[in-house]
């Protein structure tokens, strides 16, 4: 059986149109140890367009064959001022092969809605979400999608 050990951190995001940033996060193998999934605190920074999380990730996965190396799959959400959980958008990476220290950044995307979705997310907070999110890992069927940047999250 394959085992695999993943220590680091969720470091940072820019580049953000909003400050009161946090992150959510989950993986793919069959997890032995650690937390599959969670969720960064609130950075609300007041100098600078860094949020900062520095939220240390300890995993421990195992697999039987290693077809579908794992990855992580990243969520970056916005805190507003009424105190609602408003989607900036997903990306994911795959987890490096060698060990050692690895910078990695992620591309966050996010679903275009309709004109009507925008104009409620504008007054009523909120905005497109996927149903599925197995689509954030599948270019093909991502390619259907009408997407756009929503900027980088260092991992």
């Amino acid at each position: 059986m394959a085992e695999l050990h993943v220590i680091g951190q969720i470091d940072c995001a820019y580049g953000f149109p909003e400050k009161d940033l946090f992150c959510k996060w989950g993986g793919a193998w069959r997890l032995i140890e650690g937390t599959a999934e969670g969720q960064t605190q609130v950075d609300c920074p007041t100098v600078g367009d860094k949020a900062y999380f520095c939220h240390p990730i300890d995993l421990h996965f195992a697999t039987k064959g290693l077809q579908g190396w794992p990855k992580i799959h990243l969520q970056v959400w916005h805190y507003d001022w009424v105190g609602q959980n408003n989607l900036y958008g997903y990306g994911f990476c795959h987890i490096p092969t060698s060990s050692g220290h690895h910078d990695i950044e992620i591309a966050i995307w996010r679903p275009v809605g309709s004109l009507i979705d925008h104009i409620s997310a504008t007054f009523v907070g909120g905005g497109p979400h996927l149903r599925k999110t197995d689509i954030v890992y599948s270019p093909n069927d991502r390619f259907f999608l009408q997407t756009e940047k929503a900027l980088i999250s260092l991992v």
